[in-house]
């Protein structure tokens, strides 16, 4: 499994540790950044993240903000993502076992460390278990369909 993490300038020390924990797990990823405290706008990063899951580079994503929420948003509108803000290990099991979310976004100002070492824990644990919710998430995507499809 390969992921892509990135963050914004708020997100950098979590979006750190989260790499260092990725890198004792074993998980292959990319560190998209930031690399600094350098304000920018979370959008961007969403964006360049959101897209290299889209096109397949990467099988999952994690994007850190300060809340986590802005994140969740941008990548939300790359067509074919569902990205999930999560901060406790339920609605990270759910976001894949259920929602089939590529990306799992997160606050800084919200979790700390150890909280989201055990969020990505689980979100890569975690597969889409289809059943009931498999019609559920076509619909998601029959939705985006038609949206796009409108411009």
């Amino acid at each position: 499994m390969k992921i892509a993490v990135g963050c914004d300038h708020n997100g950098l020390e979590l979006k750190n540790a989260i790499c260092d924990f990725l890198k004792e797990k074993g998980v292959e990823y990319k560190d998209f950044g930031v690399m600094t405290k350098d304000p920018i706008d979370y959008p961007d990063k969403a964006k360049e993240v959101a897209e290299a899951v889209a096109k397949g580079e990467f099988d999952r994503g994690i994007l850190i903000c300060g809340t986590g929420i802005g994140m969740a948003i941008a990548a939300n509108k790359v067509r074919g993502i569902r990205a999930a803000c999560c901060h406790d290990v339920y609605s990270a099991e759910r976001s894949r076992k259920s929602n089939n979310a590529q990306i799992m976004t997160m606050g800084a100002f919200v979790i700390g460390v150890e909280l989201a070492k055990m969020l990505v824990d689980a979100w890569l644990k975690s597969e889409f278990q289809g059943g009931r919710s498999a019609p559920k998430v076509e619909k998601i995507m029959q939705i985006e369909k038609e949206q796009f499809s409108k411009e």
